[in-house]
């Protein structure tokens, strides 16, 4: 692969920002197929609450990791980019550009910019904090980590339990937390150009969306798909917004109508901070998701 020849487009942005629409037309544009970075569409069983392109969305242009694992496969961010750097090998036999696609911030780094191995966890120690977690809920793994990781505790999605107990498990284990290996890790030379577009909107406008979406995800099934589901809930693949809310009606803990007022504030959090990792990233090139063709034509002035 030539770094002068082939470029990876990332297109990314918060939850309902209208990245799929716009997705769908720069590959018909550039004829090339999308990598998504999502890491909540990899997973087959999640189909409502992933907000996942149909197959009349996807238009007829080729989608890799989507409903490409269960959700009881052991997958993360160092699988995905040594999957999706070989995947790009194959695709730039036949493509000059390759469209990645999503709202996973970290899944999008380790593809540009590579992910260093961390250090393994004592079994217990995973066991410890898993039945902490159980006895104590997700607030006290929130305090926990802004304790040990200020700085981390930022921009960490606060309501993912998985993310929080990683970052316990490494400073309890190292007694180093997740700041101090993330500054570590050096940055790659991959062989490829890299072009980053960022989507936005105005809040209201995004909040809308969001809240918009949620009722039709419930319309269409939502409810169901997360009680079918329900057995699985400790699985990593579904500690994740759109689900857990639903889990906590299922268990008891609050009605139907409370778990609709969580999905729809958690989801916008979740969009929050999908915004505040993106925007921390320099070489992000922002538009409002209204511009199409500003897009179109920046990326063809960019790509020639």
């Amino acid at each position: 692969m030539s770094k002068i020849s082939k470029t990876i487009v990332i297109l990314a942005g918060p939850t309902a920002v209208g990245k799929t629409s716009l997705s769908i037309q720069l590959a018909k544009r550039f004829q090339t197929e999308i990598i998504s970075a999502d890491s909540r569409q990899f997973y087959k069983e999640m189909k409502i609450g992933t907000a996942k392109p149909t197959s009349a969305e996807m238009n007829g242009v080729p989608h890799h990791f989507i409903n490409s694992h269960s959700i009881e496969d052991e997958y993360n961010v160092g699988q995905f980019e040594k999957d999706a750097l070989n995947l790009l090998d194959d695709l730039f036999q036949k493509h000059d550009v390759v469209l990645v696609v999503g709202g996973s911030g970290l899944y999008v780094k380790a593809l540009c910019e590579g992910i260093d191995d961390m250090p393994s966890i004592p079994a217990d120690i995973r066991k410890n904090l898993n039945a902490e977690f159980e006895n104590n809920g997700i607030e006290y793994l929130q305090k926990q980590v802004f304790e040990s990781d200020p700085e981390y505790f930022r921009i960490v999605d606060k309501q993912n339990p998985q993310r929080l107990i990683r970052a316990m498990e490494l400073y309890r284990s190292t007694g180093k937390n997740m700041s101090y290996y993330r500054a570590q890790k050096k940055q790659v030379e991959r062989p490829f150009n890299i072009i980053k577009i960022g989507l936005e909107r105005p809040r209201e406008e995004l909040y809308g969306r969001i809240n918009l979406r949620m009722d039709q995800m419930i319309a269409e099934g939502l409810f169901e798909e997360a009680e079918n589901l329900h057995q699985y809930k400790d699985l990593n693949a579904l500690q994740t917004v759109g689900y857990s809310e639903i889990f906590g009606f299922l268990d008891g803990k609050y009605d139907r109508e409370e778990a609709v007022r969580l999905l729809k504030r958690n989801s916008r959090r979740y969009a929050k901070r999908q915004m505040t990792w993106f925007k921390r990233d320099s070489e992000f090139r922002w538009f409002s998701a209204e511009d199409k063709s500003k897009v179109i034509d920046y990326l063809e002035s960019k790509i020639g």
